[in-house]
């Protein structure tokens, strides 16, 4: 059967962890990590998020702001299991511990996972959004052009970012977590273009993709930039905290853009996408057939990618394959 003509999201989000990755359909998510003996172990759950159920969630630019949030929920969540892997031993149990226990009746974990979602949170708005005002305010003693100061804000938000990702690149750990983000990718393309997922055909796939994390704090700043441009106010004070109550709002729209960009392929949509896909040449590394292998573990266990092809391309990826003979030519 004839392939479609179109372009298609499977709307599969994942992340890389430590030694592995995690790939989230709907409510769904699936954990493969690379143990230490080298065999790959599978955790499939289901995350519900904040107020789960709410037809709030689902509404345009308001369904941006929990996204955000639960992504930063899931991240830590993810990452702390991964590691887990990874530790010395196991772990004595602390007074801390069973002080702790008793205080959240068992949900201790839970309360510190919400505890260091927040704190990442406010550190995050006080590096990219906050810094950048006061650096860029030092400048207005100099520069009497209000418009001026604004883009430079932008462009020093851009650098502390750019900065950050390029500094953490250098660490051992941070250097095989953007290998195994670019196996993310990878696979998600793979499947989106029609491809069989096997580790041959994921290879040769990109590692950049238009709905990736990245992207989408790109745009924060892009949009951030546009905003802050046209609503000013004179106080110093209000200026801050115009900064921090306009994030939901750049969250929202960001969130709209990145999926408007997942899901059309014109040539307004490749102009927007450039910067952020530029920047994924940061955050995403080339990864090995075995990290390969992982992230494809993960989507395979939250994912019937063969059905989806099916409805996407309009052929069974089995039957294609056979009368083929080979995996290159469903390319």
């Amino acid at each position: 059967m004839a392939r479609k003509k179109r372009n298609s999201s499977c709307g599969v989000g994942g992340q890389a962890v430590l030694e592995g990755v995690m790939m989230k359909n709907k409510e769904e998510y699936a954990i493969a990590v690379r143990k230490p003996d080298g065999e790959i172990e599978v955790e499939i759950d289901i995350f519900r998020g904040v107020l789960p159920e709410s037809r709030i969630k689902k509404l345009p630019f308001i369904r941006g702001v929990f996204n955000f949030i639960e992504s930063m929920m899931l991240g830590m969540k993810t990452i702390t299991y991964s590691a887990s892997f990874y530790e010395d031993g196991e772990a004595e149990e602390t007074a801390f511990d069973r002080t702790m226990d008793k205080v959240f009746k068992g949900q201790a974990e839970k309360v510190l996972m919400g505890i260091t979602t927040v704190i990442s949170v406010v550190l995050a708005i006080a590096i990219f959004m906050l810094l950048p005002y006061y650096l860029s305010d030092l400048l207005r003693d100099h520069i009497r052009n209000s418009s001026l100061i604004v883009i430079l804000e932008g462009a020093i938000r851009i650098g502390i970012f750019l900065f950050y990702v390029s500094a953490i690149s250098l660490m051992k750990d941070i250097h095989r977590l953007y290998r195994y983000h670019g196996a993310e990718h990878k696979c998600i393309n793979c499947i989106e273009k029609g491809r069989p997922l096997t580790v041959q055909e994921a290879m040769r796939s990109s590692r950049l993709h238009r709905r990736c994390g990245t992207s989408f704090m790109f745009f924060v700043i892009f949009i951030s930039i546009i905003i802050f441009f046209f609503i000013r106010v004179e106080e110093p004070l209000l200026r801050v905290l115009l900064r921090i109550a306009l994030i939901p709002v750049i969250a929202g729209i960001s969130y709209e853009i990145i999926r408007w960009a997942g899901r059309s392929n014109n040539i307004l949509v490749r102009i927007f996408s450039a910067p952020g896909m530029l920047i994924q040449r940061l955050t995403t590394k080339e990864p090995d057939e075995q990290m390969l292998e992982v992230a494809i573990k993960a989507l395979e266990a939250v994912f019937d990618w063969k059905a989806y092809q099916k409805e996407a391309f309009g052929y069974d990826i089995d039957e294609a394959w056979m009368k083929s003979g080979t995996e290159h030519e469903l390319s």
